[in-house]
């Protein structure tokens, strides 16, 4: 598979810079070098994270995962977001401690490393500029990220080689800490959204339900639960009363259902007389009607 390929190739290339680029902020003594490390390091542990797991969250629905696996790109997800808000964390520390007491500076070398810097991440997002997937999306996403915050250093680097304005290296770093802390948050709060089943971005209950209504012999649609996988895959479940024919009803349920992007649904079919003890989520489809039957 060609993307999995190109994602490979990003992922060592990363992941070896960024092993450079340590060793590389160490040497010349910028802490922007090494912020930027620290945001490559994030991203190569993204990238691979992603590579692995997505490999695994492609594995059909078996026994133990009836589910499916589609989870665990988004525990991928989860755990190199962690990564990469505790290493904006440790920049910002040690950024704000440059910011106090200013350390000398190899400029010439911050240059150089700048250079290769481009270079190497101009290379990764070439090779993972035509994603198909998401995830490839993504992943090209981080690689132009790296590629603009080199060509930052480097500008950076440039200016304080010819002025001295030492204080610009740990700025530029907690910039960058900053920019990785944003995307860090914007993704738990995504990845904490999948787990408490919230319903799907883009999804509106409420229209759902009316278009379902006016479906021929279509009489009441209650119990409706949607929740997404993985962010992407949809699925619904819900109760709908019918005085149709039970298979046409069906089809056209699901049909309806595609247009709004689920993808996967279970329903449960009912006739007029056959009261559903949960009748009354009719109109409250926001409250919570399991609390109030089968206590007594």
């Amino acid at each position: 598979m060609k993307t999995e390929k190109n994602i490979l190739i990003a992922f060592l290339l990363n992941l070896f810079f960024s092993v450079f680029e340590f060793i590389g902020g160490i040497f010349t003594g910028s802490v922007a070098i090494l912020s930027d490390a620290v945001h490559d390091f994030g991203d190569a542990a993204v990238i691979g994270v992603s590579y692995f797991l997505e490999k695994k969250s492609k594995h059909k629905p078996d026994e133990k995962y009836t589910y499916g696996y589609a989870r665990f790109s988004v525990i991928g997800s989860a755990i190199s977001t962690l990564i990469l808000l505790v290493g904006s964390v440790m920049i910002i520390y040690s950024s704000v401690g440059r910011m106090i007491e200013p350390r000398e500076i190899n400029y010439n070398g911050m240059i150089i490393f700048a250079v290769v810097g481009v270079c190497v991440n101009f290379l990764s997002a070439f090779f993972t500029r035509d994603g198909g997937s998401l995830n490839q999306k993504a992943v090209n996403l981080h690689m132009l990220e790296d590629l603009l915050g080199w060509v930052v250093v480097l500008v950076g680097a440039v200016v304080m080689r010819f002025t001295d304005f030492a204080i610009l290296d740990p700025l530029m770093s907690i910039g960058v800490a900053l920019f990785i802390l944003m995307h860090a948050i914007r993704n738990l709060k995504v990845l904490f959204e999948i787990f408490l089943e919230k319903t799907p971005q883009g999804i509106d209950v409420n229209e759902i339900v009316e278009h379902l209504l006016k479906l021929d012999g279509v009489l009441g649609v209650h119990h409706v639960h949607i929740r997404s996988f993985d962010g992407y895959n949809n699925y619904a479940t819900m109760h709908i009363v019918t005085n149709g024919d039970f298979h046409t009803v069906k089809e056209k349920v699901r049909e309806e259902l595609h247009e709004h992007g689920i993808c996967h649904a279970t329903l449960e079919l009912e006739t007029e007389d056959e009261h559903c003890r949960e009748e009354h989520c009719h109109t409250e489809i926001h409250a919570h009607p399991h609390h109030h039957h089968h206590h007594h």
